[in-house]
């Protein structure tokens, strides 16, 4: 019986040396680590609608950073060549919480507000994405998050307190949409049902022709974002071909139009992305 790992719903179990599923974790002597910690594939200085949000610090720039591994396996991903890397193929570097902390207050006179993890799925790094933020915090500055939301409530609780906002993709509204991607569509909710309680959240959905394009299920999807709060954003994104999906047309814009005005029926704010 190896080590469980308990950062998310795949709960792997480790034997020494193993990695997990998200190719970010492994069982070092009995214990799992987090072995892309500090370890940084991408860097940039970028708007804050980028991640995207819309109603938060709009304007402003954020330094935003990425590592490796994901907990999910979407064949539409837009970041494959990290997420889906592990140590031996990502070209990273390593930069303490304090060295990134520090390169946030630096970036301060070119509008930065703070550090957005971002990129990869940053919370299979959890333990990286706290002790920034705690930095960040101190020197007054803000702390986004862009996630999947596939984490335990355990690092969620983690997290939390240094979390000013974040923009969690709501990949689709259905238990067989996330059984598809290898994720969990109750733990995702539950996920975003509590950050909506602590922080500023918006919700991103691409949409990919075929598979969560229909009004009925966005029609679904809007009703139960409105139960947590009509004030909450949603992205409405139109998907391109990419990665294991190139075969896929790009979602028609129509559809894109269609869709938000669904979901403009529920909520306050929807806006489209990659139009």
């Amino acid at each position: 019986m190896g080590t469980i790992c308990r950062v998310c719903v795949h709960h792997c179990s480790l034997e020494p040396g193993q990695r997990g599923f998200c190719r970010a974790r492994k069982n070092v002597d009995g214990t799992v680590v987090c072995e892309n910690y500090g370890q940084i594939t991408s860097f940039a200085l970028d708007p804050i609608e980028k991640k995207p949000l819309r109603l938060f610090r709009p304007g402003s720039r954020i330094l935003s950073v990425g590592s490796y591994g994901c907990n999910l396996r979407c064949p539409f991903c837009q970041n494959f060549e990290i997420s889906m890397a592990g140590k031996e193929k990502a070209d990273a570097v390593y930069l303490s919480p304090e060295e990134l902390a520090g390169r946030a207050a630096a970036c301060r006179v070119s509008g930065n507000i703070g550090v957005a993890f971002t990129y990869n799925e940053p919370l299979v790094g959890w333990e990286y994405v706290r002790d920034t933020a705690r930095l960040v915090k101190r020197a007054g500055m803000e702390t986004v998050l862009v996630t999947n939301g596939t984490a335990s409530v355990e690092v969620l609780e983690e997290i939390l307190p240094y979390i000013d906002a974040m923009n969690i993709d709501l990949k689709g509204f259905s238990e067989k949409y996330y059984r598809d991607l290898s994720g969990s569509f109750q733990a995702v909710k539950g996920f975003i049902t509590r950050a909506a309680r602590e922080c500023h959240v918006e919700l991103t959905t691409l949409i990919v022709p075929g598979e969560n394009d229909d009004i009925a299920t966005m029609e679904e999807e809007a009703k139960w974002i409105a139960s947590l709060g009509r004030e909450i954003p949603l992205h409405v994104t139109r998907f391109f071909p990419v990665y294991h999906k190139t075969e896929v047309q790009a979602t028609d814009v129509g559809t894109i139009a269609r869709l938000a005005g669904k979901a403009g029926e529920y909520l306050e704010h929807v806006f489209i992305g990659n139009c």
